[in-house]
């Protein structure tokens, strides 16, 4: 079940994301990722996108080449919730090599 962020877990989300841009007015995260080509690009869309059914949170997203943008919110909630810290951290973990699944 997602439960919406505080204000204080939202600030605190924020500051542990700097890689992640977010936009208030959709209280939402995004984060645009470049590959070395259409294949590892996809690969990582992937990796997310199991994951994303694990959690039964799944992105908003994109992909041209070698370029994916992923943006974060929870529709149920009308803003940012305890899915999207677990996406972040997740996706985080991806892009810097350390995910495990």
């Amino acid at each position: 079940m997602a439960i919406k962020l505080s204000d204080t877990e939202r600030a605190s989300l924020i500051r542990d994301c700097p890689a992640w841009t977010h936009d208030s007015e959709r209280d939402a995260l995004t984060r645009t990722v470049k590959f070395t080509d259409f294949n590892a690009a996809f690969g990582f869309m992937t990796r997310i996108a199991m994951q994303a059914e694990k959690l039964d949170h799944h992105p908003e997203w994109s992909n041209v080449y070698n370029s994916v943008t992923v943006t974060l919110t929870t529709h149920d909630v009308d803003g940012l919730s305890n899915k999207d810290c677990d996406m972040t951290r997740f996706i985080d973990a991806l892009v810097d090599g350390s995910a495990n699944s």
